[in-house]
This record gives structure tokens, sequence and C-alpha cells, in this order.
């Protein structure tokens, strides 16, 4: 049976990143892995998205509409933008996280107030963490990015994957800990959740 997640968040946040050593864990552990990624102005803040399917044999890289196992959400108007996606019974995870549009930031629109509770209007199984803060809390805020890797592995039952090998193959030395530490957060952050 295939899995589907969906990664999506804003230009910076490491949403690629996440995706990619999810992508290497999976192939690791012996699943058939097709990312793909869309990097819409994410120079500037613009929306981005990883999709990641994996299974015994896994023919496209695309999820469709209402087919996404789990929903990763860096930033919040990125998990409302992107409910469709999600299937009926799926989990999303949202990072209590505003990054405002350049639209925002220039005067053109403002941030809704109600992005969370709009969410919950549309699905049952939200599950709201704190990366950033979490990331902070670690003391380095763009750590976020492996503390929602942290919800994946979690929420898909991948503990078994020797996730520490391959941070260590992937991430620089000096970044390590501090990324191992916060992949560990994540896992907890849903399971408390």
């Amino acid at each position: 049976m295939t899995k589907s997640i969906l990664l999506v968040g804003v230009g910076g946040q490491g949403t690629i990143l996440a995706s990619k050593i999810l992508t290497t864990g999976l192939m690791e552990a012996g699943h058939d892995v097709k990312m793909s990624e869309i990097h819409g102005m994410s120079q500037r803040g613009g929306s981005v998205s990883s999709q990641v399917r994996y299974g015994e044999k896994v023919y496209s890289p695309v999820i469709e509409k209402g087919a996404a196992d789990i929903v990763v959400a860096f930033e919040k108007m990125e998990a409302l933008r992107n409910l469709d996606y999600l299937k009926e019974g799926g989990t999303l995870v949202v990072n209590n996280e505003e990054i405002p549009s350049q639209s925002v930031v220039i005067g053109e629109e403002e941030y809704p107030c109600d992005v969370l509770e709009e969410i919950e209007k549309h699905t049952e199984n939200v599950k709201v963490v704190d990366a950033s803060g979490m990331a902070r809390e670690l003391g380095n805020e763009k750590a976020a990015n492996m503390v929602l890797l942290g919800t994946i592995i979690h929420a898909m039952g991948l503990e078994s994957i020797h996730w520490d090998a391959i941070l260590e193959e992937n991430i620089k030395p000096k970044f390590l800990e501090l990324n191992k530490k916060a992949i560990q957060m994540g896992m907890g952050a849903v399971a408390n959740a």
C-alpha cells in the first residue's frame, strides 16, 4: 500500500531539506520512494511544497487532491491552502507559525486571525505544534523543519529507521546534535498532542 506525505511551507523554512531526509530514510528502509517538489518563488517567501510517496512500488510522485495520508504545514496559511490534499481520516500537522505573504507585508491584505479555527472546521485530526518555539528552545529557530520531520516520523510509524545515521550523512557536524534533538522533540510533540 502506497503512503503519501505532503510537506508545505514558505521559502527558507527548510521544507525541501526535511523531505530529502525523509526520502533518504524511507529508501534506506527498503521502500520504493518518489519525491516531487515545487518551489513557488521560494527565494521571496513564496509557497514551497514537497510530495513524498512510498510503498512497495510507487509509480508517480504526484499526490492527488484528497489522497495525502498526512499533510505537514510549516506555516498556518499553507495548511489552509493545502487542506484539500488531505484524505478523509488523514492527519494534518500545523506549525503554529505565521509568516506574512508579500501582499500582507506591503499592506494590500491582512493575515487572517482565525486560520486555525477555519482549519478545524474542515478536518478532524489536526495536531498544532509550536515547532518554531521548540526549535528556539533548542537554540536555533531553523531547526523547526527537523521538529516537523519528527512529527512525520511518529505519525507515520517510522521510528525504526536509523534517522541519526541519515542525519550524520546529510547535516553539517556543527548542527548534528541540534537536529537530532529537534527530531526527538517533534516525535514527542505529536505523541502528546
